[in-house]
């Protein structure tokens, strides 16, 4: 079997990139095969600080923990706070509710991680922009540096700008804290700087050498670039990203759906951009080497059942979402009994595939399933003795996540040769999901334009449930109030109120949005 579980890890103290691999018998010798100080890489300090970049985006606040979640996962009908009902509580009426207000703890959290990483990347590309300005000509690999520095700077962004609508548009190095107290730009001057960015990042390479597996690369930077136009309705530029994607034939959908998010799928032909983790016998619970995206989303049951704390759980809704026979859902949604439930007849008598368990959570849970695209290995849970999950990769954007936007784009531009083209991509990702089940997601053949986007639609949600985009995808197709309308949903709430902290700490620079003004 080939190698597996290959790790990008980032040792703070040293600024060490290390990968290190998995032998695939019983994926548990994941010990450290070598290392390589920045004196080793072109690139020297830019390395350095690009692979910063990388450890941060593996941040609770941003990506693996609660505030992550809050923004990116509980305001879609699909999912809920979870844990138990008192646990957070305060946190209910605004993610699940929408009573947002600017109070709320778990806003600064992901604005402020977001623009750490922001000035992080402004400082790496201003070192670079005074080099190359005193006359110095950069070597390809610190140029390669640079792209990676401008592609952290648009993802976050993108997050932002989603969120919150229009925010300060930091893009220099700050050298005080006077200089980042400026007011909002405009939505559109903040999507001209992503526009920038990811054009800018494109040179990067279409894979890298094995010691660098995770590192991003130009089918990541068009992927994401195709996202932020998805989010525009700026169609044919989102057709013509996720085409160059696809093109590009460095992924495919062969890798089959179960085993996309278990540890063996780590880094699979489906990864365009997959945030690196790992752990050791030595440090197997720190996210120094791995994240909290298992452990915040785990069982929260006891004994062998206890995987973490329970937050972020799916509803019943979604369950009913998947047509019937559709194999994913079992390969979404984590079943479990309580002490007073017992295992539900919906749930397959075999437990949960593949690791067969039938985990046992408290009672009082805020939610029907936990989520199984955050739910590691039995094996790797005994060899690091802790149950937590923190060398377990993050899948960021997925290959099936680019058909769907090609297909999407296709059915949008209309015409006879795009709504084929639309129904050749959705059936490509159908065929992956039904397997050798062939009873099951018969093909579509609408060519009608409202029925074959409805599909679309479909496919993007069970495809890619419980990922992170549900929620910014109904805004985007002008779907949320009718989804969401009846947790409370208005227009209004497309866009989070900016952190108070944040205003009270401008001395009137920085504006509240209108809407939770006062």
């Amino acid at each position: 079997m080939k190698n597996i579980l290959k790790k990008i890890r980032l040792v703070v103290a040293g600024l060490v990139l290390v990968t290190s691999t998995g032998a695939c018998s019983d994926l548990l010798d994941q010990r450290p095969q070598g290392g390589w100080t920045i004196d080793d890489v072109e690139g020297g300090a830019y390395f350095s600080q690009v692979m910063a970049l990388y450890s941060m985006s593996r941040n609770y606040n941003i990506t693996a923990g609660i505030p992550a979640f809050a923004f990116h996962y509980y305001r879609s009908e699909d999912s809920r706070k979870g844990s138990v009902k008192t646990d957070g509580a305060e946190h209910t009426p605004m993610w699940d509710g929408y009573q947002y207000t600017a109070g709320n703890s778990l806003l600064n959290p992901y604005w402020s991680k977001n623009y750490e990483i922001i000035n992080a990347a402004n400082t790496v590309i201003d070192q670079a922009e005074r080099a190359q300005s005193g006359g110095v000509q950069l070597a390809e690999a610190e140029m390669q540096c640079i792209m990676e520095a401008r592609f952290f700077r648009a993802w976050c962004y993108f997050n932002l700008v989603r969120a919150f609508g229009e925010v300060p548009l930091v893009n220099f190095a700050i050298e005080n804290s006077e200089q980042a107290n400026i007011p909002k730009s405009p939505v559109d001057d903040i999507y001209k700087q992503i526009d920038e960015d990811l054009t800018a990042a494109e040179g990067l390479p279409l894979e890298w050498e094995s010691r660098f597996i995770g590192r991003l690369t130009s089918g990541a930077v068009r992927a994401l670039h195709a996202k932020t136009y998805a989010q525009r309705r700026m169609w044919s530029q989102m057709y013509q990203y996720a085409k160059l994607v696809i093109d590009s034939k460095q992924y495919d959908l062969k890798t089959p759906f179960e085993k996309i998010f278990r540890e063996e799928g780590e880094n699979s032909s489906e990864s365009v951009w997959e945030l690196q983790c790992t752990a050791t016998t030595a440090e197997p619970s720190t996210d120094k080497l791995g994240s909290q995206f298992c452990q915040v989303q785990g069982c929260r049951g006891a004994g062998s059942s206890d995987l973490g704390w329970g937050w972020h759980m799916a509803t019943m809704e979604l369950f009913n979402a998947f047509e019937e026979g559709d194999p994913r859902r079992d390969e979404t949604l984590l079943y479990f009994s309580t002490p007073t439930k017992p295992w539900p007849d919906y749930a397959p008598a075999d437990g949960n595939r593949p690791f067969n368990e039938k985990l046992v959570a408290q009672d009082g849970l805020d939610g029907v399933f936990f989520n199984k695209k955050a739910y590691c290995s039995p094996k790797l849970r005994e060899f690091y003795g802790n149950r937590s999950g923190f060398w377990y990769n993050i899948r960021m954007i997925r290959y099936s996540d680019v058909v769907l936007m090609a297909a999407e784009a296709a059915c949008e531009l209309g015409g006879e040769a795009y709504i084929q083209e639309a129904l050749d991509l959705l059936e490509s990702v159908r065929k992956r999901a039904r397997g050798s089940h062939t009873d099951v997601l018969p093909k579509v053949t609408t060519t009608d334009q409202a029925e074959l986007r409805k599909a679309i639609h479909h496919e993007r949600h069970v495809e890619l449930a419980l990922e992170f985009d549900r929620f910014y995808d109904l805004v985007r197709w002008n779907e949320a109030v009718e989804v969401l309308g009846r947790q409370g949903y208005q227009d209004k709430n497309k866009y989070l109120p900016l952190p108070q902290v944040q205003i009270d700490g401008s001395n009137g620079v920085l504006v509240q949005n209108p809407d939770y003004a006062g």
